[in-house]
């Protein structure tokens, strides 16, 4: 790693609201807010709709499947592109198509296909729906990352993304119980009606965004083939043992650990608590994750961020395992929301590493990286969820895949020395 600044003065107090303090970023913060919200919330009911006309596990694996696909297929270009140009206006033309499709799906709910395959009709509908929004999404993840960086000073950053962590898992909190509410007592028209606009809403925040950092940055990278320019980021991952450690840990641990798809099957066949059930166990996770979020905002960043990275994901993988076994529930919501609590440690571990240790000028890049990684995870990790509940049953897959996590945890542990000695994470050299 480079040359690392000065570790804090210890006498100097921790401002837990540097960030929340600069306009740029409580406009940008806003926008994340209500994106975020929109999402969960179209999740939340594309899940329930899809499982309500399939009864069939691998159908909910499958949405995940067509988002990861564009998703991954167009991540490191992406990345090139949010290097290379206005990151705002990135962040702007993706959220518009996310708002097209949610409009999309609010008319395809309020006329349906008719016929006898009518339902098969509407679910591949959904399917092309959700294939759209992962293309725009692509786009938006490395756009939006970068973008955070131009708007706060260098060393506000780690309070920054501290705070961005909260505001995105508040808002994933209120999303799919929302969700579930609207779907239960209106209707799913009514709760795409809400999506959509949320949609717009993000986007007219992030409208008022005004960056003032990365010109340059952006100017040097134009200066590069596309080709180059790609490898230029993979080098610099390839050069970072630690952040590629901490991505390759949460990329299967996500991958074999999550039962965010299957929770429309627990809601319906083990639990027996409908959608509106659905939509609490939805946010369970994103609840811990709030409530650990606000603690992390008003401290300093983890010490000793190697071996708490590495204890966090063992815990993930044990709330799986009992989330996986419980019949129960108030129980399946407690592991839950101790899942997402756990989690948001090493989110934020893993935030500080790609934040604060990533020059400006390859964050696109390396964010493009770092999404095919973790965001695409999420994405197949639903598909995988969906096949291995085929295979396996629902609760058995869930228990599999978190004894996978415990395994990926110890060998990550082992091969990957730098990060179980990993301390404090500085800023590196603008």
């Amino acid at each position: 790693m480079s040359a690392q600044p000065p570790a804090p003065d210890p006498a100097v107090p921790h401002d837990a609201y540097a960030a929340l303090r600069l306009p740029a970023f409580r406009r940008y913060i806003a926008g994340l807010a209500t994106l975020t919200f929109a999402t969960q919330v179209q999740g939340t009911v594309v899940a329930w709709q899809v499982y309500a006309v399939t009864r069939d596990e691998l159908s909910l694996g499958l949405i995940g499947l067509a988002e990861a696909l564009p998703f991954i297929g167009c991540a490191l270009w992406a990345g090139h592109v949010a290097d290379r140009h206005d990151r705002r206006r990135i962040v702007l033309a993706a959220t518009v198509v996310l708002l097209a499709c949610s409009a999309a799906l609010l008319a395809l709910s309020l006329r349906p296909p008719g016929g006898p395959d009518g339902p098969r009709r509407f679910v591949r509908m959904v399917y092309g729906v959700i294939f759209v929004s992962g293309l725009a999404r692509s786009f938006l993840q490395p756009a939006r990352q970068a973008l955070s960086s131009e708007i706060v000073p260098r060393e506000t950053l780690a309070n920054a993304v501290t705070w961005r962590s909260t505001v995105w898992q508040a808002s994933a909190v209120g999303g799919p119980a929302l969700g579930g509410v609207l779907y239960a007592l209106a209707g799913a028209p009514a709760a795409y009606a809400i999506d959509t606009a949320l949609m717009g809403m993000a986007f007219l925040a992030f409208a008022r965004v005004r960056a003032t950092g990365a010109a340059a940055a952006r100017a040097a990278a134009e200066r590069l083939p596309a080709v180059q320019s790609l490898v230029e980021g993979l080098r610099f991952i390839r050069g970072q043992p630690v952040l590629l450690g901490a991505m390759t840990l949460d990329l299967f641990s996500v991958l074999f650990g999550g039962a965010v798809a299957l929770l429309p099957v627990f809601a319906a066949t083990i639990l027996h608590v409908g959608p509106e059930g659905l939509g609490v166990l939805r946010a369970a996770p994103a609840a811990g994750a709030v409530l650990v979020s606000l603690a992390l905002a008003h401290r300093p960043p983890v010490r000793n961020a190697g071996p708490v990275l590495l204890g966090v994901v063992t815990l993930f993988g044990l709330s799986m395992i009992g989330f996986g076994l419980s019949t129960s529930y108030p129980l399946s919501v407690a592991l839950l929301a101790f899942s997402g609590a756990v989690d948001m440690v090493s989110v934020n571990i893993r935030s500080l590493l790609l934040q604060l240790q990533v020059p400006d000028r390859l964050l696109g890049r390396v964010s493009s990286v770092n999404q095919i990684f973790i965001g695409s995870s999420n994405e197949i990790g639903q598909f995988e969820s969906g096949v291995a509940a085929r295979l396996l049953g629902t609760a058995p897959s869930v228990v599999f895949g978190g004894v996978v996590t415990l395994a990926v945890v110890a060998v990550t542990a082992v091969a990957l020395p730098p990060l179980r000695r990993l301390r404090e994470i500085r800023p590196a050299p603008a």
